[in-house]
């Protein structure tokens, strides 16, 4: 039998109606609710580094760190990158769920144009701030001890792996030449992936590596094989024009003494895409659980508000905020 609102009365037939309608929209809402994720939660992408690296590990111990933090309101996706110049590059494409990690000196040539950003200028560049710091890629001379190798000058006549392209090995390169070992200095063929076996079987003297400190191969090379890092005076320092770091004594095997060497700075960067709150709660969430990493990765340990100094350049006003309310150090740049 079919009802029509004549047979059942005005008045009825529109009540009808109306718990229908009423009855339909809160099934749609109910059905969208449970398909779509929550309006609340806060969704970043992280973007890091090759996923062999310490700092893809980082990446995944702060996605990690956050979900915890949050009860699971800040969901961070940690995706794998080439490096810090493609990670800078994508801010052209990105949103403001975007989040990554570069020197700070690469966000200076990317905004001026120069360098490996000549040519490939955007004004989305201008638009980068800083979150926080993380751990600094810190160079590491590691020598075996039978090489007898005790400072930098006695590098002349010894076999040497830097590997090839990255920053350690550009940067280990430079550093040979800074204190007049070029010529001296037997550079050996290969990738560093091989420098712990090849130190082991005596077929080089030493390697050269950067990471954060405690570096996954040099914790390698001093488990299997005795090892002396090399420590520089300050005018070495000086010389190399990079950040100072100091690797605490006791960080690696055999290396009860602290370890003065160098180091470039990292940091996590965002664009002003990102809205201040949501900046504010990524700041004050990473920072509410640095010392709680610290516990399982030792890279951590390193990181207090000293780093606050080697970001260059502006601070996302959210952060800002975050940085002002516990009296952590702010420059009138960064501001």
């Amino acid at each position: 039998m079919t009802l029509s609102i004549r047979s059942l009365g005005l008045a009825t037939g529109l009540s009808l109606i109306t718990t229908l309608a009423t009855t339909l929209a809160t099934t749609l809402a109910t059905t969208l609710a449970m398909t779509m994720p929550s309006q609340a939660d806060t969704r970043i992408t992280y973007k890091s580094a090759k996923s062999s690296s310490s700092y893809y590990q980082m990446g995944v111990q702060i996605a990690e760190a956050m979900k915890a933090a949050s009860n699971g309101a800040i969901i961070v996706t940690v995706e794998e990158s080439q490096g810090s110049v493609q990670n800078v590059m994508e801010v052209k494409a990105r949103g403001a769920d975007y989040v990554f990690t570069t020197p700070p000196s690469l966000v200076s040539l990317a905004q001026d144009g120069k360098a490996m950003f000549e040519g490939k200028e955007s004004r989305k560049f201008d638009n980068i701030r800083a979150l926080f710091p993380i751990p600094s890629l810190t160079m590491h001379f590691v020598m075996s001890k039978k090489s007898g190798t005790v400072d930098y000058a006695g590098l002349a006549g010894k076999k040497l792996l830097l590997g090839k392209g990255s920053f350690g090995a550009r940067e280990g390169a430079k550093y040979i030449k800074l204190f007049g070992l070029e010529g001296k200095v037997d550079i050996a063929d290969a990738e560093i992936s091989n420098a712990v076996a090849a130190l082991k079987n005596g077929q080089i003297d030493g390697f050269v590596t950067a990471g954060s400190w405690p570096a996954p191969n040099v914790i390698e090379a001093a488990a299997s094989t005795p090892v002396v890092l090399l420590s520089m005076d300050g005018h070495e320092v000086a010389e190399t024009k990079r950040t100072r770091m100091v690797i605490p004594g006791g960080t690696y095997v055999g290396q009860p003494d602290d370890v003065q060497t160098t180091s470039l700075p990292v940091v996590a960067y965002t664009t002003t895409d990102m809205d201040d709150d949501t900046a504010y709660l990524l700041t004050k969430t990473f920072w509410s659980q640095v010392e709680t990493m610290g516990q399982t990765a030792s890279w951590w340990k390193g990181v207090d508000d000293r780093l606050m100094a080697n970001i260059l350049g502006e601070i996302h006003p959210g952060a800002v905020r975050f940085y002002k309310e516990v009296g952590f150090p702010i420059d009138k740049n960064q501001d």
